[in-house]
């Protein structure tokens, strides 16, 4: 890896990856390691040479090298600026800050991103090899990390802790997720040419099953309700082009949904768990986004996508209706009936100081008809800075589906017992149906409302205190199978032991107000016997 390359580590500030705000959708551009910042302790300057040329051992001296640390050992006083010119401030580091930049979704950070820019241990290893000096010239970076976490639990059943996430397993220690990305990110600080950019994401672990698209490597979960599986959440291309406003960019293939606070990828959140907000929400879509930053203060984002969480062929396409009936009288019906044009549209405004910044969207917006996971999200995200050590993520939205079968039906339940809908033939994780407040009537629209403030603080440059409150009302059940009102208060501690190094312990309680909602077990259809569970969990994320 050249000196140069090296020195962007420690200079630049980074762009990965969602879910959900890289997040976030947001969120599949928050940071998941470290920019630049000063040393933390007055370790000697390092060089490259010092770092020998053995693959393995380059590997775990830089990682030695970074340990106390708040950024790369290796910097270069060469380095070109990581930020353009009479930009908007940085607002947070990372660590101990899960990202750089206020998130928002669907594009690399304009105006704050070059390429090159992650500190990956795994590049500076094979800066010595052929292949990395090749990467290296062509911009492209490969990176990872391993996520393992656990939990105890006051509920007992498997699956029990659902509808809390992603630690839905009570009293188990399990590897969410271990990831690799190969990427090219394009220079966003520059204005004088056209730039590209790409991502391949692959997941592998127990998180899986919080990115399935349905039909893409789908039957893992929903056939056979793997505990541990594989997807790719992202798959896509950008292309950077600065001379339309301040810039334009557009994003082609499957990414991470634009909104939220949070993300599927571990590194790009606050805790180990998720807010209810997050696990019941829409995660990928499928299509083509464009980004355009008509000021430093002000972008506007339009895309239209294949529908939300659901495979791109499966728009149009027909399936034979075992059992035609007032609610699908026809011989075939869709497959997935969310499958179909879509559309997306976000604002975001942040104040010149970047003390402040909102970001509100229309997610994946169509019909509304029932489908795997064809949300109707309507909200906003809002991010403000008190002090240098006090921030508050705060996020409210509204979503719906309509013509959802209302399962306290008797000729829907029926119609169910004879396979006569869509999704009848998913073993497990098919749609939820609503409990409509009217018996009489086969559909009915389901809503979900939610309330979710992450109040952060951060005591030194490795640590950072996060409460989560949250409010949550299910109005129907068709999001958490329960039609109950929620609350729920989490408190938690991100450690870096260094850059690469995560520690995420926390303690969460959970409440439902109007049903008992927890201890339950939906694969085996065993219902939950408990409105309240307390969970004590926490992960470890190294990175690679």
């Amino acid at each position: 890896m050249t000196m140069t390359a090296l020195g962007l580590l420690a200079s630049l500030a980074l762009a990965p990856a969602s879910a959900s705000a890289d997040s976030a959708t947001v969120n599949d551009n928050a940071a998941v390691q470290a920019p630049a910042q000063p040393a933390a302790s007055a370790k000697p300057p390092m060089t490259d040479a010092d770092l020998g040329a053995s693959v393995i051992g380059r590997f775990f001296r830089y990682q030695a090298a970074e340990m106390g640390q708040t950024g790369s050992p290796i910097t270069d006083p060469n380095a070109p600026p990581s930020r353009r010119d009479g930009w908007t401030p940085q607002p947070e580091n990372a660590p101990p800050m899960p990202f750089t930049e206020w998130p928002y979704g669907g594009a690399t950070s304009i105006g704050v991103n070059r390429p090159s820019s992650v500190d990956s241990p795994l590049m500076v290893a094979l800066g010595k090899t052929g292949l990395g000096q090749a990467m290296n010239a062509a911009h492209i970076q490969a990176y990872g990390w391993v996520d393992v976490g656990g939990n105890i639990s006051t509920s007992s059943r498997k699956q029990g802790n659902s509808p809390g996430a992603y630690d839905y397993n009570p009293n188990t220690v399990q590897m969410d997720q271990a990831v690799f990305y190969l990427e090219r990110t394009p220079d966003t600080v520059q204005t004088d040419h056209v730039d590209w950019g790409f991502r391949v994401a692959a997941i592998y672990g127990t998180d899986y099953r919080y990115t399935v698209s349905d039909g893409l490597f789908s039957g893992q979960y929903l056939t056979n309700n793997k505990a541990y599986g594989f997807d790719l959440p992202m798959v896509y291309a950008d292309i950077y082009i600065p001379k339309v406003a301040k810039g334009l960019e557009l994003r082609i293939g499957r990414y991470i949904a634009l909104p939220d606070i949070e993300a599927q990828l571990a590194p790009n959140n606050y805790m180990y768990s998720h807010s209810l907000a997050y696990s019941f929400d829409n995660y990928t879509n499928t299509g083509i986004q464009a980004t355009l930053a008509l000021s430093k203060n002000l972008f506007l984002q339009l895309g239209v996508s294949a529908g939300s969480d659901t495979a791109l062929w499966n728009t149009g396409k027909h399936i034979t209706n075992p059992y035609p009936s007032p609610l699908y009288p026809g011989q075939t019906f869709r497959k997935d009936p969310g499958a179909q044009p879509s559309f997306t549209g976000c604002l975001r405004y942040q104040t010149d100081s970047a003390r402040d910044a909102i970001y509100a969207c229309a997610d994946a917006i169509n019909s509304g008809t029932w489908g795997y996971n064809n949300l109707q999200w309507f909200g906003l995200t809002y991010y403000h800075k008190f002090t240098d050590k006090w921030h508050i993520s705060f996020e409210t939205y509204n979503l719906y589906e309509t013509k959802v079968p209302n399962i306290n039906n008797a000729t829907v339940q029926t119609v169910v017992a004879n396979g006569g809908t869509p999704f009848a033939g998913l073993k497990y994780n098919a749609p939820n149906m609503a409990q409509c407040h009217d018996p009489n009537v086969l559909t009915c629209t389901a809503k979900a409302f939610a309330l979710l403030a992450y109040t952060n603080y951060q005591p030194s440059p490795r640590d950072n205190i996060s409460l989560r409150t949250e409010y949550y009302n299910d109005e129907e059940g068709q999001r958490t199978g329960i039609a109950t009102r929620y609350y729920d208060i989490a408190l938690g501690l991100q450690h870096w032991f260094s850059p690469q190094i995560e520690f995420r312990p926390e303690v969460a309680y959970y409440r439902s107000i109007d049903a008992a909602a927890f201890n339950g077990d939906g694969a085996l259809g065993i219902a939950p016997d408990k409105n309240h569970q307390l969970v004590l969990s926490g992960d470890v994320i190294v990175h690679f």
